[in-house]
């Protein structure tokens, strides 16, 4: 498929979507911040995060979902099993875990000193005959219920979740399933507090439209060229409320011969994109997945895979990296990314890490930069809808499903077709 062939609406129609203005209340109201919080969030299966991360018997790792006021405790018990709990103490609901990350057979309260195995079991209560009918077995941890798929964890905070995480994922979970996770234990990761709705950060990594106006320096002439000035994407996918798109790549990108470091740093190893950490060679069996570059063009940059409502799953010639947009009100966003790259072994191989990482946080203090002033132009009321071109269909996708599920009455009538 190339680039310039240009169809009116074909991702829009492709989505099965209407053209024409979008509203943009859902970016600035307060009550439907509530709605989403109840709707969206409270009953959606969310990522945490990969299995990577409580690699060890015993190990645990905290994680918070602002919007809901839940403070999760991943665990990997003495088994291997990978469980979620609320992090909270049965005794007075006081906070257990403080540390983002840890690993101990106890989980001991900082209050009262009650313990807990990372099975969630309760093994310890000082003074416990004092306790008059205190029953061990239903005095644990309170579960959440936990999925482990291709190496992510999910939770659900519903207590009992509506529709199960292999009915969530429908087909996107086939077109996702088998893929390689080349360095899944080695991330780097960055964190910002955005003053913005989370949907702004999230639909900026969600459209190549802005690439030549917000980084002519850095990827504008990568991720555009002059036969594709408005980097217009390669592919784009729908799956229920999930979503896919491939963008262009210019096959002819140099670097320009001022660009002595990047020069430098790729000039004795084959990445296929000066926005790599690894090795081509390395990245073989990841590349060859039917799901990863599947219109298989050469003027190809990278996929974004939305995991609703919201992760990015970003896959490129270099491996993949993800973005968690997690809502702290409804003008402010924890954005958290995590770059996996591989354990560097020379000091040719960590110079390119260290030009890959510089350039693309470099990209990404371009685009977030931005989102205050769309919150405040949001926010003025001085337009009600968003005019939004075919390029951007992942936008209005993502309007459309997050106001269903914000205005159904259940996940079974958000997920209809």
């Amino acid at each position: 498929m190339a680039a310039d062939d240009f169809i009116a609406n074909k991702w829009t129609q492709l989505a099965g979507l209407k053209n024409g203005p979008v509203s943009a209340e859902s970016y600035r109201s307060p009550a439907f911040y509530q709605l989403e919080r109840e709707r969206v969030f409270g009953r959606s299966w969310l990522i945490m995060g990969r299995v990577e991360e409580i690699a060890k018997p015993h190990s645990f790792m905290v994680k918070e979902i602002e919007i809901c006021e839940a403070s999760v405790l991943i665990t990997r018990d003495g088994e291997g099993r990978v469980q979620a709990f609320h992090n909270v103490c049965s005794h007075r609901h006081n906070l257990l875990v403080s540390e983002p990350q840890g690993c101990s057979q106890l989980i001991r309260c900082p209050y009262h000193g009650w313990a807990y195995g990372t099975d969630g079991e309760l093994r310890g209560v000082p003074d416990e005959k004092c306790f008059v009918g205190l029953d061990r077995k239903t005095a644990g941890l309170a579960k959440i219920a936990t999925e482990v798929w291709n190496g992510w964890i999910f939770i659900n905070l519903e207590r009992k979740p509506s529709v199960s995480l292999e009915d969530f994922l429908g087909d996107f979970g086939s077109f996702l399933a088998n893929m390689e996770y080349p360095n899944a234990d080695n991330p780097i990761v960055v964190e910002a507090q955005l003053d913005c709705n989370w949907k702004v950060v999230a639909d900026a990594f969600s459209e190549s439209y802005h690439i030549p106006v917000i980084h002519p320096e850095t990827i504008g002439t990568t991720f555009a060229s002059t036969s594709n000035r408005t980097g217009r994407l390669m592919d784009a996918r729908f799956f229920g409320p999930h979503r896919f798109c491939s963008m262009y790549g210019n096959p002819d990108y140099r670097p320009h011969d001022h660009q002595k470091v990047e020069q430098l740093a790729y000039s004795q190893v084959q990445t296929g994109s000066t926005i790599a950490a690894g090795k081509v060679g390395s990245m073989d069996a990841f590349l060859a997945h039917p799901s990863v570059n599947p219109t298989r063009t050469k003027s190809w940059s990278m996929d974004v895979n939305f995991v609703f409502p919201n992760f990015n799953l970003d896959t490129g010639p270099g491996g993949f990296w993800t973005h968690h947009f997690w809502p702290t009100s409804y003008h402010t966003t924890r954005h958290e990314v995590r770059f996996y790259v591989p354990k560097a072994l020379t000091v040719r191989e960590r110079f390119q890490q260290e030009h890959y990482l510089s350039r693309v946080i470099e990209v990404l203090v371009e685009d977030v930069s931005n989102v205050a002033r769309v919150q405040r132009g949001l926010e003025s009321g001085a337009k009600d809808a968003m005019f939004l071109q075919d390029n951007e269909a992942l936008l209005r996708h993502s309007v459309h499903h997050v106001e269903k599920w914000a205005k159904s009455a259940t996940v079974q009538e958000a997920m209809s077709e």
